[in-house]
């Protein structure tokens, strides 16, 4: 395994900015991510705040002691607790098997960075993952994306819940989802590897009763050797430790939103687009009645809090009693979780994809307002994993790796179909339409009215003939160089798969399957600098 820098835009202007620090951008945060003195300066602005530290490390192991946690994980507990340490952290989504390869890359990122800057910086820097377990979209982590006769579908674990609940409260029928993981890896197809996963899976799935369950741990498993925390967002005893900081945000809601909304007009002034959906009235937090998470408004002219709908209705006072007596009732949205993480964690830095480093941006005013800064935002690893197989396919192709990772191989492809199909023969269906055409414009110009309608009809049934025709052609054209055309495509459904990016649309188990459990730690042992490059993994 070999680790390249390749130069591929970030999959959004404003994070390309933002990694190259360019103004305007970087002036919407507060950290310069390019200042060699970034985390140093970082870390004695964190060590000037106070946190529950120990609080938090209870919480944290509460909750990870039903998942066996290893020595490593102990480790990072006890670390945790000092006061002299920081944390590196971000989160995802509770992905079936982990969800699109993107969560494993930020889990590399967290990891790696942390075991960085606990050298350099000689202080005890702890990897935390933040599961967003709160959420309520499940159909973004129902499924994973597999290979079928040369295309990429999505294969859903369809069982699951009508009402917007917690994912956290999502529990699965494990006889349901073990057929549904069978079926995923006789996508995968049968390696060496197959049955000890699949013999994994299922202790897995025996052992979970949520969703999230399953998600911690299979990234336990994958990860708990290197002391990587783990915390869902919707845990009853975090919400409860939480209680001051939701009291201020309801406290302090018409502010958020006002500098929210004033932040985004500053940005859009700039022609970027604003990414957070907010309105005027918005607390910026969620109601949970165990079945529905409602989006919550204050009305200031009645004094009330009302859920979308009119389905729930506070006063001020009902409310932080409801608070007080039911944390767990209450969930932050994209606006409040990043500032409930700053006042939780003595964060020394945000791991964050393109779309988090965007509306992160949209925070910053609101930020100061609650008396904190923004930690550095830092990147997560992009990686693209290229197998021997795939590199020797685009060399015998002459397909340019960088070209292929960011644009695909339609420009090879098309380059490729344009030296083998049939010129003089496509030129006489091209003809043949445009004489059709031409005699056709010239019956209508010298026909009644009332007929125009069945000469339009009976020329399109020709152009439709002919249109088959042409299929046809190509069809058997296909069939012919039908060999090099499956190279182009399977180069396609390995690195730019459905026209995304691979990490968005592979999942690690697919990869895990051909080359093992030890892949992760060999990914883990590959020396990485967050310098803004896209790091192409040779297999």
């Amino acid at each position: 395994m070999d680790l390249e820098n390749i130069l591929i835009p970030a999959t959004n202007r404003f994070a390309s900015l933002y990694i190259e620090q360019k103004k305007p951008v970087k002036d919407f945060f507060h950290y310069d991510i390019t200042d060699k003195e970034l985390f140093k300066k970082r870390y004695k602005d964190v060590q000037a705040r106070t946190f529950e530290r120990d609080k938090l490390a209870d919480c944290i192991e509460a909750y990870m002691e039903k998942f066996s946690p290893t020595d490593e994980v102990k480790k990072s507990l006890a670390k945790l607790r000092q006061p002299e340490s920081v944390v590196v952290i971000g989160g995802q989504q509770a992905g079936l098997l982990t969800g699109p390869l993107y969560t494993v890359h930020k889990l590399i990122s967290i990891i790696h960075l942390a075991r960085e800057q606990e050298k350099k910086l000689q202080v005890p820097v702890v990897p935390v993952f933040w599961i967003a377990g709160e959420d309520h979209d499940y159909l973004e982590v129902n499924h994973v994306f597999v290979e079928n006769n040369r295309t990429i579908n999505k294969l859903s674990y369809i069982e699951g819940p009508i009402e917007k609940r917690m994912v956290s409260d999502v529990e699965f029928d494990k006889l349901h989802m073990k057929k549904w993981v069978k079926k995923v890896f006789e996508h995968f197809g049968e390696t060496e590897y197959t049955n000890e996963l699949l013999h994994m899976m299922d202790n897995t799935i025996a052992q979970s009763k949520t969703f999230v369950d399953f998600f911690v741990k299979l990234i336990l498993n994958l990860f708990s050797k290197y002391g990587v925390l783990l915390i869902d967002s919707a845990d009853k005893q975090l919400r409860r430790l939480e209680i001051p900081f939701f009291k201020q945000i309801i406290e302090q809601s018409s502010s958020i939103t006002d500098l929210v909304l004033k932040q985004q007009e500053i940005i859009a002034s700039y022609d970027f687009n604003n990414t957070i959906e907010i309105g005027k009235n918005a607390v910026n937090l969620f109601y949970y009645d165990g079945k529905e998470r409602i989006l919550l408004d204050y009305f200031p002219e009645q004094g009330n809090y009302i859920g979308k709908n009119n389905k729930v209705q506070f006063t001020k006072m009902e409310l932080l009693t409801e608070l007080e007596n039911h944390p767990e009732h209450f969930s932050n949205n994209v606006v409040t979780r990043p500032m409930m993480e700053e006042w939780l964690f003595p964060t020394l830095a945000f791991i964050g994809g393109p779309g988090e480093i965007a509306y992160w941006a949209e925070l910053k005013l609101a930020f100061e307002h609650m008396g904190f800064e923004m930690p550095p935002v830092i990147a997560r690893l992009n990686l693209t994993i290229l197998e021997r197989s795939i590199a020797a396919d685009m060399k015998e192709l002459q397909l340019d790796v960088e070209k292929t990772v960011r644009d695909g191989v339609e420009d090879g492809r098309k380059k490729y179909w344009d030296s083998v199909k049939d010129e003089t023969l496509d030129g006489l269906v091209l003809e043949a339409r445009g004489w059709l055409e031409n005699q056709y414009s010239q019956i209508l110009s010298k026909s009644d009215k009332g007929i125009e309608p069945l000469i339009e009809k009976n020329l399109s049934i020709h152009l439709r003939q002919l249109e088959f025709l042409q299929r046809k052609i190509n069809l058997n054209i296909e069939q012919k160089h039908d060999n090099v055309l499956a190279v182009y495509s399977r180069i396609e459904r390995s690195l730019r798969p459905n026209n995304s990016p691979q990490e968005r649309i592979w999942n690690i188990f697919y990869i895990i399957n051909k080359y093992g459990t030890t892949f992760i730690d060999d990914l883990l042992s590959l020396s990485y600098e967050f310098d803004g490059t896209h790091k192409l993994i040779r297999m």
